[in-house]
């Protein structure tokens, strides 16, 4: 997908050096895939506590399915 943004050079190059990320788009793809790796861990710690014990294939299989 091609679009154009503009972005905080001083936040884009902070980012570049931080991550290492040899190219703008290695960068974008890294960020965004932070961004669903941190939300999909708050998501596990909102649930904490919430899950029956009696857990079975079936049941894991459904909660997918509702994602």
């Amino acid at each position: 997908m091609r679009t154009t943004i503009e972005i905080n050079s001083g936040l884009f190059n902070e980012a570049m050096r931080l991550t290492k990320a040899r190219t703008k788009r290695e960068l974008v793809e890294l960020s965004l895939e932070e961004i669903i790796r941190r939300k999909k861990v708050e998501r596990l710690i909102n649930m904490f506590g919430k899950f029956p014990l009696d857990l079975t294939s079936e049941s894991l299989s459904k909660m997918r399915e509702e994602e």
